[in-house]
């Protein structure tokens, strides 16, 4: 079947906006990330260098620890809920739903500003279980070892939501024949969501690993307001692009800064077709 024209009408906005802010830019990095200061070519020395730099490792590893704890409670957590809200009453869902979305609303400053409040001991309404937990300052609550889980917890409760109202969507085009067909055939609700509904919706949790992987290797601004907010008590380079940052405008060794910055865009091309290849996210079926 051959593609109307029209089609093509409808995704040159997007293209044009792609080359424009995407490819463009990327194109723009790599210039940088393989010339010099003196902008004489390189080759791989800037990416070398960031490979020697031993801030580098340490900044991968803290965003690889918090991507995983994040993923992890998307998975389980926003598939889970979704599946449950499916089953729901259609009213009673909508309620939980625009609940549950009501943190995305908030900036993202706003949602760790809001969150040094919760993790303050004397000031956060959960103070009783934050001295349960040994902390008695805020420098106790965002302790290095902490704060993956922090920020996991900071973008999962700001985020959460929204792949929620996705989940939802994704579930209610499952045609009503197949549930009913399941309820005929003795499946309760348990077996119907884990053999019929979680299949059907695969590849919008592949979709949804992919976009939320995409934007975790992008923190920076909740480790660096929580770096300006605590007068120091998190260094400037915890997270990959906190070191570029660094390096940019501390520095003013934008070439450097660039080479870090192609890395995590690597980094997120090569997860993202992992996940398309095993997933089949963009197959037509015949």
């Amino acid at each position: 079947m051959r593609p109307r024209k029209s089609g093509y009408l409808f995704i040159a906005p997007y293209a044009l906006l792609l080359a424009v802010a995407g490819i463009y830019p990327v194109g723009y990095a790599l210039d940088l990330a393989l010339t010099s200061l003196r902008a004489q070519f390189s080759g791989t020395r800037n990416f070398v260098r960031s490979f020697q730099d031993p801030e580098f490792l340490p900044a991968f590893l803290h965003v690889g620890l918090f991507l995983a704890i994040w993923l992890t409670a998307l998975v389980v957590l926003v598939v889970g809920l979704s599946l449950i809200l499916h089953s729901l009453d259609r009213r009673i869902s909508a309620a939980f739903r625009f609940v549950f979305y009501l943190p995305a609303a908030l900036a993202g400053a706003a949602s760790v500003m809001l969150w040094l409040f919760m993790l303050e001991p004397g000031v956060s309404p959960w103070t009783f279980v934050l001295h349960w937990l040994g902390y008695n300052t805020l420098g106790d609550s965002l302790a290095s070892g902490n704060l993956p889980v922090v920020f996991a917890v900071i973008a999962f409760w700001s985020g959460a939501g929204s792949w929620i109202v996705v989940m939802y969507g994704a579930l209610a085009t499952i045609p009503p024949g197949v549930l009913e067909a399941a309820r005929l055939d003795g499946a309760g609700p348990w077996r119907t969501a884990l053999r019929i509904k979680l299949p059907l919706i695969k590849r919008w949790v592949a979709y949804m690993l992919i976009g939320a992987f995409a934007a975790g290797t992008q923190l920076f601004a909740e480790p660096q307001l929580v770096s300006e907010a605590t007068g120091g008590i998190l260094n400037q380079t915890w997270s990959p692009n906190q070191l570029a940052y660094f390096l940019s405008f501390q520095l003013d060794n934008f070439n450097y800064a660039a080479a870090i910055a192609v890395d995590l865009l690597a980094i997120a091309l090569i997860s993202a077709t992992v996940i398309l290849l095993r997933t089949g996210l963009f197959r037509v079926s015949d």
